[in-house]
């Protein structure tokens, strides 16, 4: 009796064991919060990724990404429209997205809680430099305009209130000594900023994104326009201060441009939330850059992102599951 007794408490002891066990297999796979991940899936079933306008490169580009994710991962990946880099920013602290385009200047406001931001932004991690995004100053032929200078006065497209387009517009008039008092202001998106262009309402407008932009490539097709430049010099004056902002040159015939325009450019940067498990931002960064020629199908912007160059000018934290990705390669 007494042998049987020990052999049944033995064996208890045995399973409970192999239960505990396996519990921590599942712990060391599963990474951090949200969850573990099975081999083949995600541990999170929704993808939110926030863009910005319905007909710039981000939401191009990260329309195709989600089709990719939910084709992948059997997931709800679906993007968000937007005001872009600002607005994407408090959407993911508030926790209503999951990954978002944005801009680094924008990132590096939101990090240090200044300009748009009213105190630091937490729980975002960097997953990639991206493309960069040129500053294309816009306006009609006939306008006079050739120069930042010469926008004092004018009545002039800024992005939307509060996006990132508009947070470099400012830097960047505001290092050439022109502040919004100096122009008359108005806060439109790519699409409305091309239809006012247009109809004569409009004397110029800042389009930031990736080359080409949609908007900018239809004005093109209806009425003569120009490219304002911004010499490298003062990029370099102003990247003083805005160590983000590099000089940049949209090459001739871009826009039926018969010579290559300098100007100033942000890059831009894809960023995750971070608490995402390792795992999944692991398999998101892998498939993101195995999908490359898919990406790059979906706009010419994509072009530029590389493997080689995504971990350059990291702005904040690089998510642990992207770092994973980049160890290996």
């Amino acid at each position: 009796m007494l042998f049987k007794k020990k052999r049944s408490l033995l064996s208890s002891l045995l399973f409970a064991v192999l239960i505990l066990t396996a519990c921590g297999d599942d712990t060391e796979k599963g990474g951090s919060a949200g969850g573990s991940s099975s081999d083949d899936g995600l541990a999170t079933n929704i993808v939110t990724i926030a863009t910005g306008g319905a007909s710039g490169p981000y939401n191009i580009i990260g329309t195709t990404l989600a089709d990719i994710y939910t084709t992948e991962y059997d997931v709800n990946s679906r993007t968000q429209t937007t005001g872009s880099s600002v607005e994407n920013l408090n959407l993911m602290e508030q926790g209503k997205v999951e990954m978002a385009f944005v801009m680094s200047d924008a990132l590096s406001q939101a990090i240090k809680g200044e300009v748009s931001f009213k105190e630091p932004i937490e729980g975002v991690s960097t997953i990639a430099t991206l493309y960069p995004n040129v500053v294309q100053i816009i306006a009609k032929a006939d306008s006079g305009i050739k120069t930042i200078e010469d926008l004092k006065g004018k009545r002039v497209a800024v992005g939307d209130q509060n996006s990132g387009v508009e947070v470099n517009a400012r830097t960047l008039l505001a290092g050439h000594d022109i502040t919004y008092e100096d122009i008359k202001v108005d806060y439109l998106g790519y699409a409305e900023a091309a239809d006012g262009l247009s109809a004569g309402t409009l004397d110029a407008a800042f389009l930031t994104s990736g080359l080409p932009n949609a908007s900018v490539m239809e004005l093109a097709e209806t009425i003569d326009i120009v490219l304002v430049t911004v010499s490298p010099e003062k990029v370099k004056e102003i990247a003083k201060e805005h160590p983000y902002f590099i000089s940049y040159e949209i090459a001739e015939d871009v826009y039926n441009n018969a010579e290559p325009i300098f100007t100033a450019a942000v890059p831009n940067a894809l960023v995750v939330k971070s608490d995402l498990s390792e795992d999944d931002v692991y398999k998101l960064t892998k498939t993101f850059f195995e999908s490359l020629p898919k990406l790059v199908n979906s706009h010419q912007a994509a072009t530029d992102i590389s493997l080689e160059g995504a971990q350059e000018g990291i702005i904040g934290n690089l998510h642990p599951g992207a770092k994973r990705y980049y160890d290996e390669q």
